[in-house]
This record gives C-alpha cells, structure tokens and sequence, in this order.
C-alpha cells in the first residue's frame, strides 16, 4: 500500500467523512452516503416503460423520444436534503454520485444507451458566476462517467436572468422561462440524440423551453432525465 492511501485511511479513521443523508460517519470505502442512506433511495422504473409519469407530462408540449426520473420528489425527504445541498451548499460531489448511481442503470437500458450526448439544463452566466457550478452539470456528469457518454455544459445557453422556479405557480413558471433558451452551436448537435438532464422535474416549463430551441435543431431527437420528479 503507497503511503498516500495508507496516510488517507489513517486519517479517515480519526476524522471520517460524514454521510450526506443521515450525517453519521462513513466507513473508509464509502463516499458520499451510507450504505443504509444510499438503499433507502427508491429508484422509479420510469425508464424501462416508454411510456410512463414523465414522459406523458410531455404529450402534446414538447416532442421527446423516452423520458425519465431517477426518483421521486418529497417534502422534507431525503432527496429535497441531498439536493439542498447540491444546489446551495457546494456539494456537487452529490450531483456526480447521484448521476453514477442512475447512469449504472441506464447504461443496461438500449432505449437511453442510444443517446449520442448528454445536455444539463444551463443556468444563466450571472447565477452560475455567483454560485459557481450548475448542480444539473455534475448529474450529467455523473450520468456521462458510467454511459460513456459525451457531456457538452454548453450546448444549451440561458439568455435571460428571471427570478427562482422554486415559489412559483404553474402558470407563472411558463411565464417566467417562455424564449428563454439557446443552442450556440447547432452543428455540435446535428442529427444527435441528446439527453436533456435536469435536477428536479415539477411542470416541466423549463425542461419544454429547452426541448423547443433542441427540436429546431437538422436531424435531433431528445430524450429527458431527472434526479427526481414531483408528482402532481
């Protein structure tokens, strides 16, 4: 053993890294959740059915080929807690493990493993300057790194700075990101099949604006996948 990994585990002993769900410390070998955390996340099994929850929120809106989320959203669970601090603690190192965990089972699925790209939903160039990452980036990371698919954080652009979703109303949510989107690079995404990534699916607004800018796009088909999905 190097004396790296040897110093690594020593320090781990005296000062273990704390599960993100539960806040207990973690084994050596563990990263990010508890064994106990990381089963007590139901997966949905959205993607192997074609047609399910997600995609019919789709029909008639926007044109997309398969749709997905990984789990489901809840007040006060777990997910809402690993996402908090994803989106607002600097703990991107969730977005990357929670996209691992659903790319591994993805990546059994022909439907998903045909997508040529992955694009996350993009955040305007003054909320990403001032948070300092898009959480949505890091889940396609973590979806690309078991796929083995390409990650382009720039395919998508927002164009405009518009207050948060998260308080807003169905109908304003539609407002608020109406003409919202861009493709810089159209060439980069022709005739692709693109995986449009997302954390948290509600209406559904801005993942259909985004769809519409894709759809423009010479020979492009989209599919959609989520960390969570709010069911109503």
């Amino acid at each position: 053993m190097k004396l790296t990994a040897i110093f690594s585990s020593v320090f781990h002993l005296f000062f273990p890294n704390p599960c993100m769900g539960c806040g207990k410390p973690l084994h050596v070998n563990t990263k990010v959740l508890c064994m106990i955390c990381d089963s007590n996340i139901a997966i949905t099994p959205f993607h192997l059915h074609s047609v399910n929850y997600v995609s019919e929120k789709f029909t008639g809106r926007a044109k997309i080929e398969y749709g997905t989320s990984m789990t489901l959203f809840s007040k006060h669970g777990m997910i809402q807690h690993l996402m908090h601090q994803l989106k607002y603690k600097s703990k991107k190192e969730i977005g990357i493990y929670l996209g691992e965990k659903y790319g591994s089972i993805l990546a059994t699925q022909h439907n998903y493993m045909q997508v040529d790209c992955i694009v996350p939903v993009p955040l305007h160039d003054k909320k990403l300057e001032k948070r300092g990452y898009n959480q949505s980036e890091y889940f396609a990371i973590g979806l690309g790194n078991l796929m083995q698919k390409k990650v382009l954080p720039k395919g998508l652009i927002r164009l405009n700075l518009k207050e948060s979703q998260t308080r807003k109303k169905r109908l304003e949510r539609w407002k608020n990101v109406e003409s919202d989107f861009d493709c810089p690079n159209e060439e980069l995404l022709k005739h692709k099949h693109i995986l449009l990534v997302d954390d948290v699916l509600t209406t559904g607004a801005t993942l259909d604006s985004c769809i519409s800018i894709l759809n423009q796009i010479e020979g492009v088909k989209v599919s959609v996948a989520t960390i969570a999905v709010v069911m109503n």
